[in-house]
C-alpha cells in the first residue's frame, strides 16, 4: 500500500466502465477517497456496481454528462465541498462507433468528439484550476488509445478524438507545469474491457485471434491499466509530464 494516496481525493469519469471501476478499486485499495461519475441514473449505477452502497464515505457516485461543461464543473465543486482538496483526475469517459467514414453520421461524429475530447477537457481543466487554487501539485491522467497514432478504418471519429486528446495532454502539461501539476496519457492497445470484452465473451476464439496479432502475445486487462495509473500518479514519476505511455504489447511496431 502506498501511503501517498491515503485520503487523497480522486475523480474518475466513466467510472462504471470496466477500466473506470478497475482504477477506482485500485485507489480504494490505497485508502484514497474515490468519486466517480457516469451517465447512468443512481439506481442503475448501483445495479451495475453494488459496491457503491458499501463505503459511501470513501466511494461516491454522481450522474454527469461530461459533454456538458456546467455539469462537470458542478460535480467538481460538489466533490470539493464534501471532501476538500482534489489530488487526482482521471479523464476516462469515452464512447466508440465502429463504422467507416462513408457510413458515419454527423451526429455520431459530434457525439464522440463531445464525450471523448470535449468531456476530457472540461473535467481535466476544471480539476487543474482546482489544483491551482488550492496549491495542490495534482495529477491528471487521460485514458487515450494507440488509435491516436495508428490508423483504423472502422474507428475514424474515435481515432481522431484520441489524437486530439494526446495534444490536449501535452498542451495542458506545459500550461500547468509551473504549478507542479503533472498531466499524462495512458494509451492502451487491445483491452479486455468495454465493447471488446462483450464481443470476446461471446466468442473466445476472437480474443485468442486478437492476441496472436499482438507481438507480446496477450491482451491487457483493466486492472493492469489501473496499476499503471497508480504508478504514473506516484512520486516515482515526479518528472513525467506530457507523456503518452503506450501499453499495446508492441502493436504500434507493426502498424504504420
Amino acid at each position: 500500500m502506498r501511503a501517498e494516496y491515503k485520503n487523497k481525493v480522486v475523480l474518475i469519469s466513466g467510472g462504471l466502465g470496466d477500466i473506470g471501476r478497475a482504477i477506482a478499486e485500485a485507489f480504494l485499495n490505497e485508502d484514497a477517497i474515490v468519486c466517480i461519475a457516469d451517465r447512468f441514473a443512481p439506481r442503475l449505477a448501483l445495479e451495475r456496481w453494488p459496491m457503491l452502497a458499501d463505503t459511501p464515505d470513501r466511494l461516491t457516485y454522481d450522474q454527469v454528462d461530461v459533454a456538458d461543461a456546467e455539469q462537470v464543473e458542478s460535480w467538481v465543486a460538489r466533490v470539493e465541498q464534501k471532501f476538500g482538496m482534489l489530488s487526482v483526475c482521471i479523464a476516462n469517459a469515452a464512447c466508440v462507433t465502429i463504422q467507416s467514414l462513408r457510413e458515419l453520421s454527423s451526429a455520431a461524429w459530434r457525439n464522440e468528439m463531445a464525450i471523448n475530447l470535449d468531456g476530457a477537457f472540461f473535467l481535466a481543466n476544471a480539476c487543474a484550476k482546482s489544483f491551482v487554487a488550492a496549491g495542490v501539485r495534482g495529477n491528471i491522467i487521460f485514458l487515450g488509445s494507440w488509435a491516436a497514432h495508428a490508423v483504423h478504418r472502422k474507428l475514424p471519429a474515435y481515432s481522431v478524438s484520441k489524437a486530439g486528446l494526446r495534444m490536449l495532454c501535452q498542451t495542458m502539461a506545459l500550461e500547468y507545469a509551473e504549478n507542479g501539476i503533472r498531466v499524462n496519457e495512458i494509451a492502451p492497445g487491445y483491452v479486455n474491457a468495454g465493447l471488446s470484452k462483450e464481443v470476446w465473451s461471446r466468442d473466445a476464439a476472437l480474443q485468442k485471434k486478437a492476441a496472436t496479432v499482438v507481438p507480446l502475445g496477450s491482451i491487457i486487462e483493466a486492472d493492469e491499466i489501473a496499476g499503471q495509473v497508480l504508478w504514473i500518479c506516484s512520486d516515482n514519476c515526479r518528472h513525467m509530464t506530457g507523456a503518452a505511455v503506450v501499453l499495446d504489447g508492441g502493436l504500434s511496431l507493426i502498424r504504420p
